[in-house]
């Protein structure tokens, strides 16, 4: 779990930008899940798993603006 979240956090920023479009935002959502499941922190997999089925109607578009402003997926990753 430890190199997921690691290796979610090296990426380039434009490739984390890429990965927040619609059906590759996905890939955030399971980097939230790993990351919980490293700190031992059960809401951050609920919203995890929130994010797979919520995840192409409207909090790609969270992660994309959280991405391009702060360089990481919103505040919840």
């Amino acid at each position: 779990m430890k190199d997921v979240v690691k290796a979610f956090d090296n990426l380039p920023w434009a490739l984390k930008i890429i990965l927040c479009l619609p059906v590759l935002d996905i890939a955030w959502a399971i980097y939230r899940i790993c990351k919980g499941a490293e700190n031992k922190n059960i809401l951050m997999i609920v919203v995890g798993v929130l994010w797979i089925i919520f995840g192409c109607v409207i909090t790609w578009l969270v992660d994309l603006v959280c991405t391009i402003i702060w360089k990481k997926p919103t505040v919840v990753a």
